[in-house]
């Protein structure tokens, strides 16, 4: 690793990579994606998956269309989740009653009874980023405030 200027030096130089906003974001989420690749294995998932189901356990049924707009991703990206999902009996992709052509996907009773195993996630996690609840919801309040920020800002360029 180099060695890095003093804190303040790297504050006074608005392009030095310490000091990027979007270099520790990224950096960071990396880092807690790859925290959680342990602790999802066992129940067969990914990360993205893993954001599917959470999605699906509050909202029990969604169209593919919801399920990426709640993700913020493609259609196109959500569907081959889904399939895996669905290969792994924790979903289930259904023909609207209403309209052909939406896709709703519901949770089959596997991927029901999943959700009391991911319970334990949270806590999981919360361990291994050496965190405690008050500092995941201020952490959480923050990135928020990001994403708000960034929403605003792409709805005034728009």
């Amino acid at each position: 690793m180099f060695e890095s200027d003093d804190a303040q030096g790297r504050m006074d130089n608005p392009l030095a990579l310490e000091s990027q906003i979007c270099f520790a974001l990224a950096v960071a989420s990396r880092g807690v994606i790859g925290a959680y690749r342990s602790v999802l294995e066992p129940i067969h998932l990914t990360h993205p998956q893993y954001l599917v189901m959470l999605a699906l356990w509050q909202h029990e049924k969604l169209t593919m269309r919801e399920i990426a707009g709640l993700l913020r991703l493609e259609p196109a990206t959500v569907s081959p989740l889904v399939k895996r999902l669905e290969a792994l009996d924790y979903v289930a992709k259904m023909r609207s009653e209403h309209d052909e052509r939406i896709v709703e996907v519901t949770l089959t009773p596997t991927g029901l009874r999943l959700r009391e195993t991911a319970q334990t996630i949270p806590g999981k996690m919360m361990d291994k980023l050496g965190m405690d609840v008050d500092g995941v919801r201020d952490l959480h309040a923050v990135m928020q405030k990001i994403i708000a920020s960034v929403d605003a800002a792409e709805d005034d360029a728009g």
